[in-house]
């Protein structure tokens, strides 16, 4: 079902603003994961795990949700579809897999914002997960770009499905042009044949 003009434009506007909300909350964690283990003061170390928790659950994960459900919406209700065209079709699989991911990984960031609760020093055993939240931020960081530059260029290619439903549509739409130029046809003959009765009385009133 194509979405009409006003609202394509609204679920195309939710979509652009929750992943550009989700590229500068990411951004945003990078730094703080970078400061928090680069960091030798307690109290910024503390505070930088306690912030990487609350972006994570109340910003991150809703512009994730968000983004990928507009996405979805958004190409069900335009010509471009959800399984037609191979961009788009990455681009869903990757946008499920990197909120799968995220999802996977708020673990550590739970656990570096427990421990910064509780205490001011963070033992040495947390560096593997200090190291681990800026290696994953980085990466989606790239991810996130990967899924602009296919928004913005579109490469071409459609799967085996869009082929299949655009040799439908052209299908449909011939024997529709058919059906018109054989309507039309037909009313073209039977004014024909109504100008030429009409024209055999006039000569026969005349005749008598």
């Amino acid at each position: 079902m194509i979405m009409t003009p006003g609202l394509r434009k609204v679920a195309l506007t939710a979509h652009v603003t929750s992943s550009i909300g989700w590229f500068g909350a990411v951004s945003a964690f990078l730094a703080l994961a970078i400061a928090g283990m680069a960091s030798q003061e307690r109290e910024l170390v503390r505070a930088t795990y306690l912030v990487m928790g609350l972006i994570t659950w109340f910003v991150i994960v809703p512009l994730a949700l968000v983004s990928g459900l507009t996405g979805v919406v958004s190409s069900l209700g335009t010509r471009w579809g959800l399984f037609r065209y191979y961009w788009v079709l990455m681009k869903l699989v990757i946008t499920v897999l990197a909120t799968l991911v995220l999802l996977v990984h708020t673990q550590p960031i739970d656990l570096l914002a427990s421990v910064a609760a509780k205490t001011a020093v963070l033992g040495a055993d947390l560096h593997g997960a200090q190291l681990e939240m800026v290696i994953a931020s980085s990466l989606v960081l790239v991810v996130l770009l990967v899924l602009t530059v296919l928004s913005v260029y579109k490469p071409r290619g459609m799967t085996p499905y869009g082929q299949r439903k655009q040799d439908e549509q052209r299908k449909d739409a011939t024997a529709g042009d058919t059906a018109t130029d054989k309507t039309q046809g037909i009313v073209q003959e039977r004014e024909g044949n109504d100008i030429h009765a009409a024209a055999f009385k006039m000569r026969k009133k005349e005749s008598i």
